[in-house]
C-alpha cells in the first residue's frame, strides 16, 4: 500500500528545539542547585531547574502527537507493522546501544567502581543498557521504547473505537494517576521515572493532538478572522493553568532545597503534570505564533536545531562533562555565574557543531544520531508544506 502524503507540520521543529534547550538548561544548572545555595542568585538557578524539566514531557507528547498523525488512517497491518519497528531499530534503538556503550565506557574511564572482568562487564552493561541506566538521560530513550511497544496496541483500539479519542486525556490522567497512587499505597517500583506510566498522560495528549491536528490547526494558528471566542477562552485557561502550576513547582522546590521542607509527593506529582500538560500546548502555540515568521534569523535557526536534537541529546552530556573536568578555581561570586553560563552554551554549541558536521559528512551517521534530514530548500508558502509519511515519522 502507498503511503498517502501527509502535511508536514514545520513547527514542531521550533517545539524540538525548545525542548532541547530545556534539557541542556536543566543539566546545565543541576550542580548549581546543590552548590549555589547559599548565592543571592539561588532563586534564578531554582527557577530555571524547575521550569526548564518541561523538556522530557514535551519530546514525549511530540513523539506521540506524530505518530498518531501519521498512522491514524493507515491499518496496522504485518508490512506496516514491520517497516515501524525497523525504523525503530534502526533510528532509535541503534542510537541508543551506541551511546549507552559510549557512556559506559567513560564512565569506566572516569574512574568508576565498576570491576574490570569482562564478564562482569558485560553483564553490567546489559543490565543497565535493559533499563535505561547507562547513563543519567538514556532514560527517555527507555520510556519511548516502552511506548514504542505499546503503539500498535493503542493504534488498533482508538481505530475500532472511533470514540476512544476523543477520551484519550482522560484515560492518560486515569492510568497515570492509578500508577501513582499504587506506587505510593501498594507497591513501590524502582526508578518510577524511567516508566512509560508515568507519562502516559504526556503521550495521550500527544495522541490527542496528532489525532484531531487538521481540525485543531486553526486553533493553534489563532490567525484574525479565525478566532473564537471559546478557543480564546480556551487558550486564557491553558495559560493560566501553566502560570499556576510553573509558579507552585517552583515554590515547593525553592522551599524543598533551601529549608528542607517536605511536601506530600502527590502534590509534587500533581503540580508537575499539570505544569507539564499545560506546557507542552504553551510551547506548541508559541512555535505556531513564532514560525508565522519563518524567515527570521531566530526561526531558521531553531529550525535546525529541531532538526538536529535528537543527536545534541545524545551526546551534550558528554561535553557538559568535559567542561566540568576543568572547573577553575574561581573566588569571585561574580564570575562563578559565567562559569555555570558557560556550561550551558559549550555544551549546546559543541554537541550543535558535532552533530551537524558528522550528519553532513559522514555517510553512517544514522548509527550515532539516528534519521537526519537533509538540509532542503525553504518554502515560505503554508499551502507547500507537503512531505512523506516516512519523512515525518523519522522523528516520531
Amino acid at each position: 500500500m502507498k503511503p498517502k502524503t501527509k502535511e508536514k507540520i514545520p513547527e514542531l521543529q521550533l517545539v524540538r528545539a525548545m525542548a532541547i534547550l530545556a534539557v541542556l538548561m536543566v543539566h546545565a544548572t543541576s550542580y548549581a542547585t546543590v552548590q549555589l545555595t547559599n548565592s543571592s542568585l539561588y532563586v534564578v538557578y531554582n527557577a530555571l531547574n524547575v521550569l526548564m524539566k518541561y523538556g522530557t514531557p514535551v519530546f514525549i507528547a511530540l513523539s506521540s502527537m506524530v505518530l498518531f498523525y501519521n498512522y491514524k488512517d493507515r491499518p496496522m497491518g504485518r508490512q506496516l507493522l514491520s517497516r515501524f519497528y525497523k525504523q525503530r531499530l534502526l533510528y532509535i534503538l541503534l542510537p541508543y546501544v551506541m551511546f549507552s556503550l559510549f557512556y559506559f565506557i567513560l564512565s569506566l574511564m572516569a574512574g568508576s567502581s565498576e570491576p574490570w572482568n569482562i564478564i562482569t562487564l558485560a553483564k553490567s552493561f546489559a543490565l543497565k543498557l535493559a533499563t535505561g541506566k547507562a547513563y543519567t538521560h538514556l532514560y527517555y530513550i527507555f520510556i519511548m521504547m516502552q511506548f514504542y511497544l505499546a503503539f500498535p496496541f493503542v493504534l488498533w483500539l482508538f481505530q475500532r473505537c472511533r470514540q476512544l479519542p476523543q477520551w484519550s486525556i482522560v484515560l492518560g490522567l486515569l492510568v497515570q494517576w492509578s500508577f501513582v497512587i499504587g506506587n505510593k499505597f501498594l507497591f513501590q517500583v524502582q526508578n518510577k521515572g524511567s516508566w512509560a506510566l508515568s507519562y502516559i498522560a504526556c503521550y495521550m495528549l500527544g495522541a490527542a493532538l496528532g489525532y484531531y491536528y487538521p481540525q485543531l490547526r486553526t486553533w493553534f494558528l489563532m490567525r484574525k478572522g479565525e478566532r473564537s471566542v471559546a478557543g480564546v477562552l480556551t487558550w486564557i485557561a491553558i495559560w493560566a493553568l501553566w502560570l499556576i502550576s510553573a509558579t507552585m513547582h517552583v515554590y515547593m522546590w525553592y522551599e524543598n532545597r533551601m529549608y528542607g521542607i517536605s511536601y506530600n509527593s502527590l502534590v509534587f506529582e500533581l503540580m508537575y503534570n499539570m505544569y507539564s500538560l499545560s506546557s507542552t500546548l504553551v510551547i506548541l502555540q508559541i512555535s505556531f505564533l513564532m514560525y508565522r515568521r519563518q524567515d527570521s534569523f531566530v526561526t531558521r535557526k531553531l529550525e535546525r536545531l529541531g532538526t538536529l536534537s535528537f543527536g545534541v541529546y545524545l551526546i551534550h552530556p558528554f561535553f557538559l562533562l568535559l567542561y566540568r573536568q576543568f572547573s577553575p578555581h574561581i573566588g569571585s561570586p561574580q564570575l562563578i555565574h559565567v562559569w555555570y553560563a558557560g556550561g550551558f552554551f559549550f555544551a549546546l554549541l559543541c554537541s550543535w557543531l558535532v552533530v551537524s558536521i558528522i550528519s553532513r559528512f559522514l555517510p553512517f551517521a544514522w548509527i550515532l544520531f539516528g534519521q537526519l534530514p537533509e538540509i532542503e530548500k525553504r518554502q515560505f508558502k503554508q499551502e507547500n508544506r507537503i512531505s512523506s509519511t516516512e519523512t515525518a515519522l523519522s522523528k516520531g
